[in-house]
């Protein structure tokens, strides 16, 4: 398998993302356009973001902070957040277990 043979998917507005599936857990790769946001929201999933290139604005918890290449967020099961690309960004996602709805 390759990612750049994967078809994107828009999942928001100015954010499209390629996905893997296992049998536990979900592995995506997304390409944010400058300004696009993900709406406030919470999920079963526990998450793992990765900034691999750009700036993003990410609110966890209700404290907002700005990470950039390098950075990791955890993000534990059932907790609020939102995010905003400052940049273009290239991000990664895992979750566990599988994302459904981006299958």
């Amino acid at each position: 398998m390759n990612v750049n043979q994967l078809e994107s998917k828009e999942v928001f507005p100015g954010l499209k993302g390629k996905f893997i599936h296992g049998d536990q857990l979900s592995w995506a790769f997304w390409e944010v356009d400058k300004g696009a946001e993900v709406p406030l929201h919470q999920h079963p999933h526990e998450q793992m973001m990765h900034v691999v290139k750009g700036t993003f604005s990410f609110t966890l918890n209700a404290e907002t902070k700005t990470y950039t290449d390098g950075d990791v967020v955890v993000i534990p099961s059932n907790q609020p957040h939102a995010g905003k690309a400052l940049t273009d960004c290239v991000l990664m996602d895992v979750f566990t277990p599988v994302r459904k709805e981006y299958q």
